[in-house]
């Protein structure tokens, strides 16, 4: 028979693999490339970022033309990021150094320093990097022809994720996991709708006028999460944005440890579901229902049982299907397949953790502390 506990496991298992591979299809690729009409300015925020800095600088030079350039602020660094700037700046005149003006107060690090940023640059087209992005020798000519297939004012999307620790390659597929399960992603192009929106902050391409027209980075500049925050006010104004897979424009290694994806996702989970404790809910009820209960129901059922029930057996295979695909497409492990359910547990954990930061004493990073929301100055 079937009960209401076996359709809370099964349709969200269903569901998340079904969807997973709708995506893995009409998720626009960076496949075509077509000669930027304009010059381009690849725009990198940096703060304390001298194990990364180096390599990024030389890979966006390999990729820019003669009119090209790229901006780098350095925010306040204490490491060794503004001497490894300057001495890379004298050897290729395409590359500018700026410093980052003081940070105001209620505003976040990150968009206050791609707003400098932007006022800076001399491009009709405005590339924003990360620090551990590595871009692609083709890159620009990929996002060229992203912004011109679809007609759109801005892409953004995921870059191929590199691994290292054993923490990374257990709970990093979850950033794609969490794009391509719940939500079909060509509509975030196909729809007006603000709150159908994707956007991943380590590749931002965006025409100028867009730029101008939805206030810059400006706009945002309160936001601990920038990169959803700055797409949806792109659609609130009628801007079309194109969530795509970036794996052959750039790679990223997010983080270098399982420390450091620990504070960073705590950082940005809840603040990513606007602060509200009916999404972090919502969301963690989709995870365990559709990636933990099935192998317990299934689990307990058989070894307690001995018996086998359909509809867990079914939610386990949608599951296994899932990671497969994903693993076929992005190289994950196999051994995140096996501890799937584990790596699903840490996630819910790490949201837990992050509403306790953000509604706690406040979220730490890079040497700031920002403060909840609501919070008096």
């Amino acid at each position: 028979m079937f009960t209401p506990f076996d359709g809370f496991t099964f349709f969200p298992a269903v569901m998340s693999a079904t969807l997973t591979a709708y995506n893995l299809v009409a998720w626009p690729r960076d496949r075509r490339l077509a000669n930027p009409t304009c010059a381009v300015s690849v725009l990198i925020p940096a703060r304390d970022e001298a194990a990364h800095i180096g390599d990024a600088v030389r890979a966006v030079l390999a990729a820019l033309r003669p009119q090209d350039e790229l901006i780098v602020c350095d925010d306040g660094s204490t490491d060794d990021t503004r001497a490894i700037l300057t001495r890379l700046a004298a050897t290729d005149a395409r590359l500018r150094v700026i410093d980052g003006e003081p940070l105001p107060e209620g505003q976040v690090g990150k968009p206050h320093a791609c707003q400098q940023l932007s006022e800076a640059a001399r491009g009709d087209l405005f590339v924003f990097l990360d620090a551990d992005v590595r871009l692609a020798p083709d890159a620009l000519h990929r996002l060229a022809a992203l912004l011109d297939d679809y007609d759109a004012g801005m892409v953004t999307g995921l870059p191929h994720q590199v691994y290292g620790s054993l923490g990374e390659r257990l709970i990093m597929p979850f950033l794609g996991i969490t794009f391509t399960s719940w939500i079909p992603l060509d509509a975030v192009w196909r729809t007006k709708a603000p709150w159908i929106v994707a956007a991943i902050g380590q590749v931002i391409a965006v025409r100028r006028d867009v730029y101008e027209r939805i206030g810059g980075f400006a706009s945002v500049a309160d936001q601990v999460v920038d990169d959803i925050a700055f797409a949806r006010r792109a659609k609130e104004r009628g801007e079309r944005v194109v969530f795509a897979s970036l794996d052959q424009s750039a790679s990223c290694r997010m983080y270098d440890s399982g420390y450091a994806m620990w504070r960073g996702f705590s950082k940005n989970l809840f603040e990513g579901l606007g602060s509200r404790w009916s999404l972090l809910i919502a969301s963690i009820t989709l995870y365990v229902s559709a990636f933990v209960l099935p192998f317990v129901r299934a689990g307990v059922d058989y070894a307690v049982w001995g018996d086998v029930v359909w509809t867990a057996s079914a939610a386990v295979i949608a599951n296994v299907v899932m990671r497969l695909l994903l693993a076929a497409r992005f190289g994950d492990s196999l051994l995140a397949l096996l501890l799937h359910p584990f790596a699903s547990l840490v996630v819910v954990a790490m949201a837990l953790n992050s509403a306790r930061w953000s509604l706690g004493e406040g979220l730490h990073w890079r040497g700031r502390t920002y403060r909840r929301r609501g919070d008096p100055p």
